[in-house]
């Protein structure tokens, strides 16, 4: 038995863009969300109805960004830790989340899986116009912390960008697109699971400051495109000597703009 369902779980709820939607949140194990989730969301651009599936959910920051700031959203928070699940269906219960809740749902799946077992765990083919996915970054050998939920979020199994990103091609309706966030040591292989599957493969470095290694890279690609790979101008989020976000930056982290892919 985990930690996790050995001892009782403290939870917090957080609010995000400035109030616009709460998260109900583990506290002290598993992983939190923050700015890479809010990131993520913002690369979610349009308008009319679209349907959006958010894969390794967790407790659904990514896709409740989405829902709250686009109002013809529909949501799909997929997430296989039972736990996490749960801290999802709780936040949809929130009053404080009544305006979006009817268009987001929870579905406890296995992003890995493949086939007749995606099909049957409830992931529908050419069904989703967006599909978000923050996956763990770390290598399993660089897992340290001892809480076992926390090393499940942020350990990168083998294959993993192969794996999610076949089911996001299996599940997208073509022309759809493919956004997720990364380290940016992932490149290589972000690419070349996109494969033939994808295209139109857009990649923004993400610095603290002017000078810095990046952090992360902002990745959206397009299901059956076949325009080439462009690398973005990077996206730097402090001035320099300063600790707040530049404004850009700040609309993106609390819903107030897209960042949109570049005029094709």
């Amino acid at each position: 038995m985990s930690e996790a369902a050995q001892k009782p779980v403290t939870e917090t709820v957080d609010a995000f863009h400035y109030g616009r939607f709460h998260l109900v949140q583990p506290k002290g194990i598993g992983h939190r969300s923050g700015m890479d989730a809010m990131l993520l969301a913002a690369l979610v651009a349009g308008n009319g109805q679209m349907r959006v599936a958010d894969l390794g959910a967790g407790a659904g920051a990514a896709g409740l960004a989405v829902a709250a700031r686009i109002e013809t959203a529909e949501v799909l928070l997929v997430e296989r830790s039972p736990l996490m699940a749960g801290f999802a269906r709780k936040t949809l219960a929130l009053s404080l989340n009544a305006a979006f809740a009817p268009r987001v749902s929870v579905l406890e799946a296995d992003v890995g899986l493949s086939g007749k077992a995606r099909l049957e765990a409830g992931l529908t083919d050419d069904a989703y116009d967006h599909v978000i996915m923050n996956p763990p970054f770390n290598d399993r050998i660089d897992s340290r912390t001892p809480d076992a939920l926390k090393a499940e979020a942020h350990a990168m199994e083998h294959d993993l960008f192969e794996r999610w990103i076949k089911t996001a091609g299996a599940i997208m309706k073509p022309g759809g697109q493919l956004s997720l966030i990364a380290r940016p040591q992932s490149i290589a292989e972000i690419i070349a699971a996109c494969g033939r599957r994808f295209g139109g493969i857009e990649i923004t470095a993400l610095h603290a400051r002017d000078g810095e290694p990046a952090l992360r890279i902002l990745v959206t690609a397009v299901k059956g495109s076949r325009t080439k790979l462009a690398l973005r101008m990077p996206l730097v989020m402090h001035e320099p000597g300063r600790h707040d976000f530049i404004p850009f930056v700040n609309d993106l982290n609390n819903g107030l703009a897209a960042y949109k892919r570049l005029p094709r």
